[in-house]
């Protein structure tokens, strides 16, 4: 199965210099301490950076809600497994969205996706779904991600893959603003 799947969303095409007040905030306590544990420096990240880091997995078990009438999983389900997995990558980097969001006054939103699709997942298979930062600027994100087939004693098989270009905006206004750089330095 080779079918392609994009939604494109409008963004503002020019973002403004300066994050809103509220969007100033101080970041999560988490987030700094395990910066500062970890070296990361708070300073303001190039306009545009490329990155090819190991990639973040979470896995995923495939649940009756997830299929269609064919017995596969939906094809629009990759696109909630990629959110989940993204989600958990934030996460586990220490910057849980909602509390990101409260301290911040930004939140994450996506403007641009394409996925690719290789094969079917179907009920209960596992599913190891990675994200991994693409390019990076100081507005907005692209993040790789693939979702993978777990077979126990064979080797993984591509479902399927795609983009998702992520923008920051205000949570308020939804205008756009600078990603904290924390968050930019921490992705890297």
């Amino acid at each position: 199965m080779t079918d392609q799947h994009r939604t494109d969303a409008q963004m503002p095409a020019q973002m403004p210099a300066q994050m809103p007040a509220q969007a100033t905030a101080q970041l999560p306590a988490q987030a700094t301490a395990q910066a500062t544990a970890q070296g990361v420096a708070q300073t303001p990240s190039p306009t545009q950076t490329q990155t090819q880091s190991t990639p973040f997995a979470h896995s995923i078990r495939v649940y009756w809600e997830d299929t269609d009438a064919g017995g596969i999983v939906f094809y629009a389900n990759y696109l909630k497994f990629f959110e989940r997995a993204r989600t958990e990558w934030l996460r586990d980097l220490g910057f849980g969205q909602q509390v990101l969001r409260d301290e911040s006054g930004g939140m994450f939103v996506v403007s641009e996706t394409t996925v690719k699709y290789h094969s079917p997942a179907r009920l209960d298979d596992t599913l190891r779904v990675t994200a991994v930062l693409q390019s990076g600027g100081k507005a907005s994100l692209t993040i790789a991600q693939q979702a993978y087939l777990q077979r126990a004693g064979q080797a993984d098989q591509l479902l399927a893959e795609g983009t998702i270009r992520l923008g920051w905006v205000d949570s308020t206004t939804l205008k756009p603003g600078r990603i904290p750089a924390l968050v930019l330095e921490a992705l890297k």
